[in-house]
C-alpha cells in the first residue's frame, strides 16, 4: 500500500442537505472508494480535523468542517517525465507541468503529482496550487508559496485578471466560417461522472477561438479560456468539429487503457499574463513546451 506523504484537505459544504456523518460525506464524495476503506482510514487515524483531532464513523457532519486525510493506493504508477520552475520567489512559484502528470493527488495517484514533486524540491509544505490543469494538459501552473498573500493570487482568477492562453493541435474538418471566433455556452457534469457536457441554461464558459494555421485535416488553435469550467477548451473544441488530437474523453469516449506515454493530448497552456498583486508590475510567464507540429507543420516555430 501506498500512501501520500501529504494531507489532503477537503471541506464539509454547506449545501442544506447534510449527510448524517462524515463518513456518510466520504462515502458519497468519493464513489470510487469502498465504504470500508474509509471504515478503516478513520479508524487508523488517517481522517482528521484541520486542528489534528480524530474523528470516529459517528462524528457529525458540521458544515465548513475542513477535513485532513491521506489518500492511499495499492500500486502507483510512475509518471516518466519531469517538471520545470520557470519562476520562484517568496510568494510565487510558476511551473511548467509535462503531460500526463495530476496537478493534485487523484484516482490512482497520490505521490505522483505536481504538488507533491515541488514540496520535496522547495521543501515548503505550505505551497499550494492556485490553478489547475487536467493531467493530460502540459504548460503552466501557479503556486502560492506564502498562506499570507494567497487570497490576493486566487482573486486575480475570480475576477478574470489573469490573461490565459492555450494552444491545441487538432483534427480540422477545412470548413470553419471563421478564424476568430468567441464560443459561449454552458457546461455541466455528465456521464460518467469524469466527463462534461453542453448544456441549456445560463452561459457559464466563454472561449475566444483563432485558428492559427491549418494543413490538410489538421490544424492549430490559439484559445483563451475567459472562464475556467472542466475540460472546456476540450469540449469547445470538439463542438466545432475540431477535437483535439489523442483526446480520450471527447467527442466519443475511447475504452480505458494503461498509459504508453506515447500519445499524449496536443494542449498546452502557453502563457498567463497578470499584474501581480504583490509587486505590481505586469508580468508574463510563458512555456516551451511543444506540441508534436513537426509531422504536421514542419516550419511551424510555437
Amino acid at each position: 500500500m501506498i500512501t501520500s506523504d501529504y494531507p489532503s484537505t477537503v471541506v464539509l459544504p454547506d449545501t442544506g442537505r447534510p449527510c448524517p456523518s462524515i463518513l456518510s460525506f466520504l462515502a458519497e464524495r468519493f464513489p470510487t472508494v469502498d465504504k470500508r476503506v474509509w471504515e478503516t482510514r478513520i479508524a487508523s487515524g488517517k481522517v482528521i480535523t484541520e486542528n489534528g483531532d480524530p474523528i470516529t464513523p459517528d462524528t457529525p457532519y458540521v458544515p465548513l468542517t475542513r477535513l485532513r486525510y491521506f489518500r492511499e493506493v495499492a500500486a502507483e504508477p510512475r509518471i516518466p517525465f519531469t517538471e520545470k520552475i520557470l519562476f520562484l520567489n517568496d510568494e510565487l512559484l510558476v511551473a511548467c507541468k509535462p503531460h500526463f502528470l495530476p496537478v493534485i493527488p487523484a484516482g490512482p495517484y497520490v505521490n505522483e503529482c505536481l504538488l507533491h514533486r515541488l514540496r520535496k524540491k522547495t521543501g515548503n509544505p505550505d505551497l499550494v496550487p492556485i490553478n489547475r490543469i487536467d493531467r493530460e494538459t502540459a504548460g503552466l501552473v501557479l503556486f502560492s508559496m506564502n498562506p499570507a498573500t494567497r487570497g490576493r493570487y486566487h482573486d486575480l482568477f475570480m475576477k478574470g485578471a489573469v490573461k490565459k492562453t492555450y494552444q491545441a493541435l487538432a483534427h480540422y474538418p477545412g470548413d470553419l466560417d471563421q478564424t476568430a471566433l468567441t464560443l459561449e455556452n454552458r457546461i455541466e457534469k455528465g456521464r460518467p461522472w469524469f466527463r462534461m457536457k453542453t448544456a441549456p441554461g445560463a452561459i457559464n464558459a466563454i472561449t475566444h477561438i483563432t485558428l492559427i494555421r491549418s494543413a490538410g485535416n489538421r490544424a492549430l488553435f490559439e484559445l483563451c479560456p475567459v472562464t475556467g469550467k472542466k475540460h472546456q477548451l476540450r469540449l469547445h473544441l470538439s463542438g466545432l468539429g475540431c477535437p483535439i488530437l489523442n483526446d480520450r474523453l471527447y467527442p466519443d469516449l475511447l475504452p480505458k487503457k494503461t498509459d504508453t506515454f506515447n500519445a499524449p493530448l496536443q494542449l498546452v497552456a502557453r502563457r498567463l499574463r497578470f499584474t501581480d498583486p504583490v509587486s505590481g508590475k505586469p508580468v508574463t510567464y510563458e512555456s516551451d513546451r511543444q506540441l508534436s507540429l513537426a509531422a504536421h507543420f514542419p516550419d511551424t516555430r510555437v
